[in-house]
């Protein structure tokens, strides 16, 4: 009888304003007609509920069922509900919820005991209460939650979790994720003090107001890398092997110090400008010719430095969600190639429309694999509604024509809309760097490395000067097998390049307000969650597929990794005497049990350049190995390569020697440089006063007090200094510091570097036809 009521009602349009589809809703009163638009248009479905107190109402694209009682989604069949367990000590009667109102899901497990069952029960169902329009933060934290390879880590390496630079995120994140995959869970957790630490790592957080999920984890994966985040060696570089490929003209290393999120309207032509960027240091007035050479050598420094700093970082976080993008931009009037290689962390999808769909269609067809279609059997869980609302939508997709609904968007159609050539003319023209002038181009991109874990925007939201909107459009994608082939670049290194979904951030609402969910999966059934704040439910996968997507989280899918995974528990069960045991880095081992592609063995994580255990390593030594026997080491090692061979442990005396040598080295420049600074201070009028950018004295000042490892490059002065007259002057509001001349001539004898900037203080001769002296500073450039 419902089925029947609800085919009646689909008139296609508003009866009110007389919107038409899609995302219409049909009021579920007995013997009420209505049918109204949401909150794309007008949203009368939502005023005709509160006139007259008709509280459900259905989706007649989705099929999804809303209450406003609830003010939350409901499900009509007939299950069991599950209570939250009470914090109190004494467990009073519980009373079973409402069949149509969500409840959390809780596991109430007795201490003490563990039975073969308990072992069994999923684990990660644990809910997050709303602090304040929070949804956007609890729903990124469950479906992050839900990527193994980033739990697995925070739950069996914790002892890499180390961190001295606040507000120590990572510790925060990884006490929640031990609470939310604990045994004896809670039925739902308060994530106070990540709360509080994201807030203190970006402002824009503070308060109680509504934020985009997207920039909240961008800037909570952000900060984890920073955290984390340890210097490549040069031997873990240069046993990366194909990655090695990836350090072309242009590249920056992955996760430096900001992600990349690549954009398909953003130019990536780095160093192709043609205008001044920042090699143009100096700003050149009129000066003599024989300046040039001092302005080629201050570029050079300049040039010399900045390469010096640049340290490659690599982290749990930029293992797991960053590739790399090779982007070209072809010169239509010299045919000049320019590459680029740019490490992202997600992509973010345009939504194509009508047109754009079109000319996707006509300049290329896909084929690619989609889970379409569910057996019927499957529904049992669910209850026969399920089943009657799934047939009554695929009847009326394959009755109403699609013109009538909009056209059907798929999550391959905005890749190919991301990957799509791009023509840059008009305000957008290349600069050419043969032509030495603006020229039209064409701009397109392929993905070089593909990450462990894809990370999908959609980008729903439009910001205008005067307003916002959202786009509301269905994208469908597929549960399994996303195929990346088609827009891999040939070089490409990476062997797997199908994807399974992990979770998926849904927003319902405006550009203005609204509400975040996530649907995951999980890892120990398999079964399909949405995690709404504080409340668990458990849903089918039809419920994830007909959901408004907003940030999916894809994993690479391989049966080859899993077969391997297999072999070495069996030859680890095999218990077979060997003479020699093998340390191997317990990050790459959860590499191995949780990545489709683990990459060669990386025992340098543990080890230092001279094949010891750094000192600041040694005492928890064992937080960073694991032992495993002869025969599976070999296995691992024939089969990934990598290494080095470990044996034994012990303590590098090399690199002690060096730590105990670079502490006096701190001190003493330290204690030098408090001495001169006194001696400075001291005098009444000091003949010299010489500029230092304070830029580098940062740099300085952070290498001596311990807490950069590495020093600073030369003495950079550039940025302080301006050329005029054919005489370097300090910059009118230039970022400087005064220091004596003994104390310049210290640390140029040691950094090296210029060009000396001197506020040199004279007193004039007395002039006969003047009434007084006058005091002249000027600003000169020594010779070196």
């Amino acid at each position: 009888m419902f089925s029947i009521h609800v085919l009646l009602l689909l008139q296609g349009t508003c009866q009110s304003c007389g919107a038409g589809g899609p995302n219409l809703w049909a009021c579920l009163q007995n013997e009420c007609p209505y049918v109204g638009c949401g909150e794309s248009y007008s949203d009368h479905s939502t005023l005709h509920a509160q006139a007259k107190k008709h509280n459900l109402t259905v989706n007649l694209t989705t099929f999804r069922i809303w209450c406003y009682v609830c003010e939350r989604e409901v499900f009509l069949e007939h299950r069991p509900a599950l209570v939250p367990v009470p914090a109190a000590p004494h467990h009073s009667p519980q009373p079973v919820g409402h069949p149509l109102k969500a409840v959390p899901i809780a596991v109430a497990e007795e201490e003490g005991s563990e039975s073969e069952e308990d072992e069994l029960k999923p684990r990660g169902l644990t809910g997050m209460k709303n602090i304040g329009n929070s949804c956007y933060m609890n729903a990124a934290l469950q479906a992050l939650s839900n990527c193994p390879p980033l739990t697995q880590f925070f739950l069996d390496c914790s002892g890499l979790v180390r961190t001295d630079k606040k507000p120590a995120l990572c510790k925060s994140y990884q006490k929640l994720i031990s609470e939310l995959w604990h045994k004896k869970r809670p039925s739902y957790v308060v994530p106070t003090s990540l709360s509080h630490g994201i807030k203190l790592v970006n402002p824009m957080f503070r308060g109680y107001a509504q934020q985009d999920t997207q920039e909240f984890l961008r800037c909570l994966m952000d900060q984890l890398h920073e955290e984390l985040k340890e210097p490549l060696t040069e031997c873990s570089m240069s046993g990366e092997g194909s990655d090695g490929e990836e350090r072309r003209d242009g590249d920056r290393s992955p996760s430096e110090d900001e992600f990349l999120s690549c954009d398909s309207g953003s130019s990536s032509d780095r160093g192709e400008g043609g205008g001044a960027g920042d090699g143009e240091l100096l700003i050149q007035d009129e000066f003599p010719a024989g300046w040039t050479r001092t302005l080629m050598w201050i570029q050079q420094l300049r040039r010399s430095a900045r390469k010096k700093k640049q340290f490659q970082y690599r982290s749990v976080i930029s293992d797991i969600f960053d590739g790399s993008i090779l982007s070209l931009v072809q010169c239509l009037t010299c045919d000049r190639v320019s590459t680029t290689v740019e490490t992202f962390q997600d992509l973010s999808l345009p939504i194509p429309g009508k047109e754009d769909l079109a000319k996707l269609h006509s300049s290329i067809h896909q084929n690619l694999p989609v889970k379409t279609g569910v057996c019927p059997d499957t529904y049992g869980s669910q209850g026969w509604i399920s089943y009657i609302m799934d047939s009554i939508r695929r009847f009326v997709v394959s009755c109403i024509p699609s013109w009538f609904w909009g056209p059907m968007v798929t999550l391959e159609d905005c890749l190919a809309a991301f990957f799509a050539a791009d023509e840059l003319k008009g305000d957008n023209m290349y600069s050419c760097e043969r032509c030495k002038k603006l020229r039209n181009g064409v701009k397109y991109c392929k993905v070089l490395r593909l990450p462990e874990i894809l990370c999908i925007h959609l980008k729903r939201f439009r910001h205008e000067v005067m307003y916002s909107f959202k786009i509301s459009s269905h994208v469908s994608f597929p549960l399994e097998g996303l195929d990346m082939r088609p827009f891999l670049a040939k070089e490409s290194p990476s062997q797997v390049t199908t994807y399974d979904l992990l979770s998926v951030i849904c927003h319902h609402g405006t550009a203005g307000s609204g509400h975040y969910i996530a649907y995951c999966q999980n890892v120990i059934n398999g079964q399909w969650y949405e995690f709404d704040d504080q409340y668990v439910t458990e849903v089918h996968e039809t419920v994830v597929q007909n959901a408004e997507a907003y940030v999916l989280f894809y994993r690479k899918s391989s049966e080859e990794s899993v077969r391997e995974r297999q072999k070495v528990v069996a030859l680890a069960n095999m218990k077979e005497p060997s003479l020699l045991q093998f340390y191997i880095s317990r990050e790459w081992l959860n590499k191995f049990n949780t990545f489709a592609e683990p990459g060669p063995i990386s025992n340098h994580t543990f080890l230092c350049q001279h094949g010891g255990i750094p000192p600041n390593k040694y005492h928890y030594i064992d937080d960073l190995v694991v032992i495993v026997p002869q025969n599976v080491w070999e296995y691992l090692y024939n089969s990934f390569g990598g290494g080095p061979a470990v044996n034994h442990l012990y303590m590098c005396a090399i690199c002690q020697v060096e730590i105990e040598a670079l502490a006096k080295r701190r001190k003493m420049e330290i204690d030098t440089f408090i001495k001169l600074n006194k001696e400075f201070q001291a005098e009444e009028a000091p003949t010299v006063i010489l500029c230092i950018s304070m830029q580098w004295f940062r740099e300085w000042e952070s290498f001596v007090k311990g807490k950069d490892n590495d020093p600073p490059g030369p003495i950079d002065n550039s940025k302080i200094g301006v050329m005029k007259g054919g005489h370097i002057q300090l910059k009118q509001g230039a970022d400087y510091g005064q220091i004596s001349e003994e104390t310049w001539q210290y640390l140029l004898g040691i950094y090296g570097g210029g060009p000396e900037i001197a506020v040199r203080q004279t007193v004039a001769p007395a002039d006969p036809d003047s009434l007084h002296g006058e005091r002249k500073i000027e600003a000169e450039t020594r010779a070196l």
